[in-house]
């Protein structure tokens, strides 16, 4: 299995070392640590050991590989200004699939319309993993993944993927109904990613003193789950409240992101959340305004530069 991690940062490190750990020939299209990764690979700290992860090949971008990868696996943020098509367009061959290891909701027509004949694996990780430094990464807690062709469907390369990553330790399901399990998904991250920003840099275990207000939150995207026809488990709030209290004291991914100055997947998480809402008519008045809060906090950020 010859695999291309493109967005070599938390996620894509992590889950990259782990498909090298599995056997799979593993490169990296590295920007911010490309120096690092290529003279020191990445060092890797989780329950799962300690190792240092030295990709095959580490590339500046993706039009450097000079043979077609099996996977293109796509891990950068979620954002308006990245241009995901462009970014991987040159390392996409005739059997490349290509897989999102991604943030958010309605995230996959971009790649769908722009890669119409190659198929397209949308991927979800539920992991408590953070860059801590160039070529540092830390693994807390988690590590499962779910995958699906997208909009529907389980092939016989999402089934490869999971059992390499079945090798190297981690759980990976192979789900029919990806976009369901994406808006399962949101219904954690849009409730404590925002909340962690808003509430001036909070960990989970403080936010979850606002139990009531995260329940409302998680509700709002259930109702446009099932207003889209996806409608998730029962229990699907539950779930989240019990593994968020299981978990040791987190800083989500968008608060690292704030207070190191990047740019934010509010559009990503959010947004398309509301904008969903809106088609499908459904009231969401608490995620319209943690996403209203968010722009402004986003504003305010801005205009300190």
């Amino acid at each position: 299995m010859r695999v291309l991690i493109v967005g070599t940062g938390a996620i894509g490190g992590f889950y990259g070392a782990l498909l090298a750990r599995a056997g799979a020939e593993v490169a990296v299209v590295c920007r911010s640590d490309y120096e690092v990764v290529k003279s020191c690979g990445i060092r890797i700290q989780s329950p799962l050991g300690q190792w240092t992860f030295r990709p095959q090949a580490v590339y500046r971008r993706a039009g450097e590989v000079s043979v077609s990868p099996d996977y293109v696996v796509v891990c950068t943020k979620v954002l308006p200004q990245i241009d995901r098509a462009a970014l991987i367009r040159e390392a996409v061959g005739e059997r490349t699939a290509i897989v999102l290891i991604q943030n958010g909701v309605e995230i996959e027509n971009e790649l769908a319309a722009a890669f119409p004949n190659r198929e397209l694996i949308s991927g979800l990780a539920f992991v408590c993993v953070s860059r801590t430094a160039p070529g540092q990464i830390r693994h807390q807690a988690y590590g499962g993944l779910k995958f699906g062709v997208f909009p529907s469907g389980i092939s016989p390369r999402v089934e490869a993927l999971c059992q390499a990553f079945e090798r190297a330790g981690v759980k990976a399901e192979a789900t029919s109904d990806i976009v369901a399990a994406r808006w399962g998904k949101c219904v954690w991250n849009a409730a404590f990613n925002p909340l962690s920003v808003l509430s001036g840099g909070l960990t989970t275990d403080w936010l979850l003193t606002q139990e009531g207000l995260i329940r409302a939150v998680m509700a709002e995207v259930c109702a446009i789950a099932a207003a889209l026809g996806h409608p998730l488990p029962e229990d699907v709030i539950e779930q989240n409240i019990a593994s968020t209290r299981r978990m040791p004291p987190y800083q989500t991914s968008m608060l690292l992101d704030f207070e190191a100055g990047r740019p934010l997947e509010t559009e990503a998480i959010l947004g398309n959340a509301v904008r969903a809402a809106q088609r499908a008519g459904v009231s969401v008045p608490h995620l319209e305004s943690l996403y209203a809060l968010m722009k402004l906090r986003e504003l305010a950020a801005q205009s300190r530069l």
